[in-house]
C-alpha cells in the first residue's frame, strides 16, 4: 500500500484579503509559517515520509521547506502542482471576479464554467487535466511501501480529491473545502486510491480557509 499525504500551503495575506492568487509569488504570513511548522511536526510524528513533491510557487515552497526540515527529505518542486492560472484576474478580489463574470461562476453558468478561461489564464478543465496527469504518474511510480507527501493548493486538491471520490469537476470545486495546511491522507492499492482523511486540521490551533 502506498500512502499519499496531500496538504495545502499555509496562510498568505492574499488568503486573508480574499484575492485570487493564481501563480503570484505570494509569501506566507507569520501565521502561515506557524501553520506550516505545525503541519510538519504532525507529519513527522505520525509518518515516515520517503519523498516530498510540491508546487514551485513561493507559498508552497515555503510550506514544503518546513516539512523538509522536519522529516529530513529534500522537496522536488514542480509546476504541475500549481494553483489555477487566473491570468489577468490574478490579484483581484475573488468575490468581485465571480460576481461580475458570470461565465466563470459555476452557480451561474453551471457546467459551462468548467471550460471558461480567464483572459490569459486556464480553465478548471485545464487545471484538472494538468493535476490528474501528474497524480497518475505519482501513483504509477511510487513503491507499494512508500509514503509520499505533496504540498500544493486548494484548487488542485479539490479536483484531485473529487476525482478519487467520483465527483465531477463542478461538484468537486463547489463542495470542496481545504483549510490552510489541512492534511489529506490517501491509500493506493493496485492503482486504486481511497481517501482515509480529508481536510484534517486537528493539529492547527485555528485553521483558516
Amino acid at each position: 500500500m502506498t500512502t499519499l499525504l496531500l496538504a495545502r500551503h499555509g496562510e498568505t495575506m492574499w488568503n486573508r484579503d480574499g484575492r485570487l492568487q493564481g501563480w503570484a509569488p505570494t509569501p506566507l504570513t507569520d501565521r502561515g509559517h506557524d501553520q506550516a511548522r505545525a503541519l510538519a511536526d504532525a507529519v513527522a510524528a505520525d509518518y515516515d515520509v520517503d519523498r516530498i513533491l510540491a508546487s514551485d510557487l513561493r507559498r508552497a515552497r515555503q510550506t514544503a521547506d518546513h516539512l523538509a526540515d522536519a522529516v529530513g527529505r529534500e522537496p522536488t518542486f514542480e509546476s504541475a502542482w500549481r494553483e489555477r492560472d487566473f491570468g489577468r484576474y490574478q490579484g483581484l478580489p475573488r468575490e468581485a471576479v465571480f460576481e461580475t463574470h458570470d461565465r466563470l461562476s459555476i452557480p451561474r453558468a453551471g457546467q459551462d464554467a468548467v471550460d471558461a478561461r480567464p483572459e490569459s489564464g486556464e480553465s478548471l478543465r485545464d487545471l484538472n487535466e494538468r493535476v490528474l496527469a501528474r497524480w497518475e504518474r505519482v501513483v504509477a511510480e511510487s513503491a507499494a511501501d512508500e509514503t509520499v507527501a505533496v504540498v500544493c493548493h486548494g484548487g488542485p486538491l479539490y479536483l484531485l480529491l473529487g476525482a478519487v471520490t467520483g465527483r465531477d469537476i463542478a461538484t468537486a470545486v463547489t463542495e470542496g473545502e481545504q483549510h490552510n495546511c489541512a492534511l489529506n491522507e490517501l491509500h493506493v492499492t493496485d492503482d486504486e486510491a481511497t481517501v482515509v482523511a480529508e481536510n484534517h486540521t486537528g493539529f492547527l490551533d485555528a485553521p483558516t480557509a
